[in-house]
């Protein structure tokens, strides 16, 4: 089955995540993808590194929050906390493979084609726009409050005695029903939780209430309570457990795939879209350094004697 990029060809200059993995969706929905990289490989190929030597991938790199009043809004007002993953520089990828699927229905259109520009902090403004319009109508300079919801209440992370999970209740419906389930329900009179806001302001009262019902029972006791009352909530999972997660394997979120030198598969996200007619598909492991470089020259027209004489000239 084609891909809808069939015949389009990319030249991948990224580093880290933002433009390799916007080149990686493309390559899912057909692209051909070359990804240049200077002698001796690009400074992103060492973290976490996947594959021996340094002719290995990296399957993870850092990226930036701080500017967008994310990380402000997270952890605590005296300790400031960066989201670990990186949904900035993941969110810039998507949004960069976006406008280019734009730009080439446009140029199918007009013949013409056009700069597509992405940046890290547009993203994070983006993304974060919402407490920036809060902020500018209120003036309320919010504060962090660790996992608390900052509409709503109960919202927050909560230990149970075997693990953690997270449950959100949202509107007067949800509430009634998450106080019968606690026995509280003559806090439904209470005027400090007459609507989301008001529950929201206050709750950290809600959340060590709630923190103590769930220590007396364990995550699958609290869930199947939370389930029975219609709440939202879900499991806190490790990265371990995320892997063992039949529902997960199931769904096929994650798939093994053989690495070359490793001997194993590893487990890799497929393309996070799903298009009925024509998927996008995982076609090759990343290449090990200057895995196909001969192959790229050889179809550009170069032959064997002009391919040597570009290694030793270090061009290639």
């Amino acid at each position: 089955m084609s891909g809808v990029l069939d015949g389009i060809r990319v030249l991948d200059f990224g580093r880290y995540i933002a433009g390799p993995f916007c080149a990686a969706l493309l390559a899912d929905l057909g692209a051909e993808v070359i990804r240049i990289e200077r002698l001796g490989g690009g400074e992103d190929r060492p973290f976490i590194p996947v594959g021996a030597g340094p002719e290995g991938g990296g399957a993870m790199f850092p990226g930036g929050q701080a500017m967008s009043g994310a990380a402000y809004l997270s952890g605590t007002p005296e300790h400031p906390t960066a989201i670990k993953l990186p949904w900035v520089d993941f969110g810039t990828a998507c949004l960069s493979a976006f406008g280019t699927l734009a730009a080439l229905l446009e140029r199918g259109k007009s013949g013409r084609g056009q700069k597509v520009e992405r940046a890290l902090l547009r993203t994070a403004i983006a993304f974060a726009n919402a407490s920036l319009i809060e902020q500018a109508l209120t003036g309320f300079d919010r504060k962090a409050a660790l996992n608390r919801g900052f509409n709503s209440g109960p919202a927050d992370i909560f230990r149970c005695s075997d693990g953690w999970i997270v449950a959100t209740a949202i509107g007067p419906a949800m509430f009634r029903r998450w106080c019968r389930m606690i026995g509280e329900e003559h806090w439904l009179a209470d005027p400090r939780f007459r609507d989301d806001q008001s529950r929201a302001d206050n709750g950290e009262i809600i959340s060590a209430r709630m923190s103590q019902w769930c220590a007396a029972r364990s995550c699958a006791e609290a869930l199947a309570a939370l389930e029975e009352a219609n709440i939202v909530a879900g499991q806190v999972y490790s990265p371990q457990q995320a892997l063992d997660d039949p529902h997960i394997r199931s769904a096929r979120l994650l798939e093994e795939v053989p690495y070359p030198g490793l001997g194993v598969a590893l487990p890799l996200a497929p393309t996070p879209i799903e298009l009925s007619e024509t998927p996008g598909t995982y076609r090759r492991p990343a290449p090990l350094l200057g895995e196909h470089t001969d192959g790229i020259l050889e179809s550009l027209g170069y032959d064997a004697t002009e391919i040597a004489a570009l290694r030793r000239e270090r061009v290639v």
